[in-house]
């Protein structure tokens, strides 16, 4: 609205206003001459300034005020008056009406400065496209976004700006936004490709308005150059495949490393395991080898004692027989034989004890199972044994009729000859031996029970280990294999034995064997 020049327009108003004044003051009947007065204050619209509008319309006043001194011929001086009242009253309010014109205009101009300045120094592309899809006007960024010029941009087709293979359905798309035009925005979910002056695709955003003038359909695009974003995409999606791929290579090592760690403490256990059983071995090994010792040294003792004692009865009693050469001394004779017998008979004992147990450290002893009747098996048994009864001792059994068992019968006998000879002699005087037999869930229950000296409790746990002998029998002879060999027997036939004993009370021995 201002001009390029305004002192052209200054000039023509001052002109104008100095020719009405010198007419005012030649014809001052006429007052249409105000009348450029008012002309020359409309003109100052052009002018910037609004300090020209004020000056020009002050001296418009004064000529006005001034031409009422004029002669008026024909005129009364209340018709002088009210008119240049009434020319006064109206340059006052042209003056009014420019100077809100300027303000007005002034506003709208800062407005359309801004609008200016928003399209111009706009970072985002903007095209103003036509319902034809021809671009009329175009931001220097959205030029520069293409690689053209301003001037090259204005009349291009938007299909210009877009990759061949979208061009096809292009306008359809465009004929129905137009049809049914509305804001949205373009490229969420989806990639949207434009092509620049030199034929280089690059994605983009666009964002899409619509508005009316004089019933033409006009489109705002606001397009937006994401191949920056696209590639921090991409190293976004590069660097959660390779952190995906490093997370997934650390499971495999962390559960490779727990593997080996599983392995490596199954292997530690199993060390540990083997190392503890061979301290056990160590351990037993150990106690055997104390236990060998101790029963060595048992066996020293004991043998030195039961050999030299029967040795020297014999050496003695044979001495003696050479002396008692009458015969009236036979007697004496026969009671020195005896001695040799018994003598022999006990170290005879001994060495089939040793024997024994010689053949069942070597495993040369079997059970051989076949049946036999027990109630005659025991009564040929106590035959057998009554030779051995001294002091009034007694044997007597206690057996069932039941039907005849299966199992070794050589076995079951010595088993019973060692329990009946204990009981024998440890028996006190004028006491009786028991035996009991019966058979029960397919087992057969022995027993051997006396009224003699008794087993400690301290004694009782060692009691079935070789040459073990208890404190209160240590001046009775015996080898301390007795008890032994008879646990050696027993579990041959696959059996257990039991012990029930008191000091001085008498001790029993039961045997369970399967039949």
């Amino acid at each position: 609205m201002f001009k390029e020049k305004p002192l052209t327009v200054f000039l023509f108003c001052a002109i104008v206003t100095i020719c009405t004044g010198v007419l005012q003051f030649i014809q001052p009947n006429f007052s249409f001459f105000d009348s450029g007065l008012i002309t020359v204050i409309m003109l100052t619209v052009f002018l910037k300034d609004d300090r020209y509008t004020i000056a020009f319309g002050v001296a418009a006043i004064v000529l006005v005020f001034v031409a009422t001194f004029y002669e008026h011929e024909g005129m009364s001086n209340q018709q002088i008056i009210m008119q240049h009242l009434f020319s006064a009253i109206i340059i006052l309010l042209a003056v009014i009406a420019v100077l809100y014109v300027k303000k007005l205009y002034r506003a709208m101009e800062g407005e359309q400065l801004q609008l200016n300045a928003l399209f111009e120094f706009a970072t985002e592309g903007i095209l103003l496209t036509n319902k034809k899809g021809e671009i009329i006007l175009v931001n220097p960024a959205g030029a520069n976004l293409f690689k053209y010029t301003k001037e090259e941009m204005i009349g291009k087709k938007v299909e210009d700006l877009i990759p061949k293979r979208f061009t096809p359905n292009h306008d359809k798309y465009r004929d129905h936004f137009h049809a049914a035009p509305s804001n949205r925005s373009m490229g969420h979910g989806r990639d949207l490709y434009a092509l620049d002056k030199n034929g280089v695709e690059f994605p983009v955003e666009i964002s899409l308005s619509h508005y009316k003038l004089q019933n033409e359909s006009y489109v705002i695009a606001f397009v937006i150059d994401i191949t920056q974003r696209k590639e921090a995409e991409k190293r976004m999606i590069a660097q959660r495949e390779e952190l995906e791929r490093v997370s997934n290579e650390i499971r495999i090592l962390n559960s490779q490393l727990e593997n080996k760690v599983k392995e490596r403490t199954l292997i530690l256990q199993e060390a540990l395991q083997e190392l503890e059983r061979s301290q056990q071995d160590l351990s037993e090994a150990l106690s055997k080898e104390k236990e060998l010792s101790e029963i060595k040294s048992r066996f020293v003792s004991m043998a030195s004692h039961e050999f030299r004692t029967p040795l020297s009865s014999i050496l003695s009693s044979a001495s003696l027989i050479g002396k008692y050469q009458k015969e009236e001394e036979q007697a004496n004779r026969d009671r020195h034989i005896t001695k040799i017998k018994d003598s022999v008979k006990h170290l005879n004992d001994l060495l089939e004890d040793f024997l024994s147990l010689g053949r069942l450290e070597e495993g040369r002893i079997e059970a051989t199972l076949a049946p036999f009747e027990m109630k005659e098996f025991l009564e040929d048994v106590m035959e057998e044994m009554k030779v051995l009864l001294k002091d009034g001792i007694k044997i007597q059994a206690e057996c069932s009729q039941f039907p005849a068992i299966n199992s070794d019968k050589k076995l079951v006998k010595n088993i019973l000859i060692n329990l009946i000879s204990n009981a024998i002699k440890f028996s006190n005087p004028n006491s009786t031996v028991t035996i009991g037999a019966f058979v029960k869930d397919q087992q057969l229950h022995l027993s051997v029970a006396d009224q003699g000296i008794g087993i400690s409790k301290e004694d009782q746990q060692h009691l079935f280990t070789s040459f073990f002998r208890g404190r209160n029998v240590e001046n009775i002879q015996g080898t301390g294999l007795g008890l032994h060999i008879v646990k050696r027997y027993v579990d041959l036939l696959k059996g257990e034995v039991q012990l029930e004993s008191e000091l001085e009370k008498g001790t029993t021995i039961r045997i369970i064997i399967p039949v």
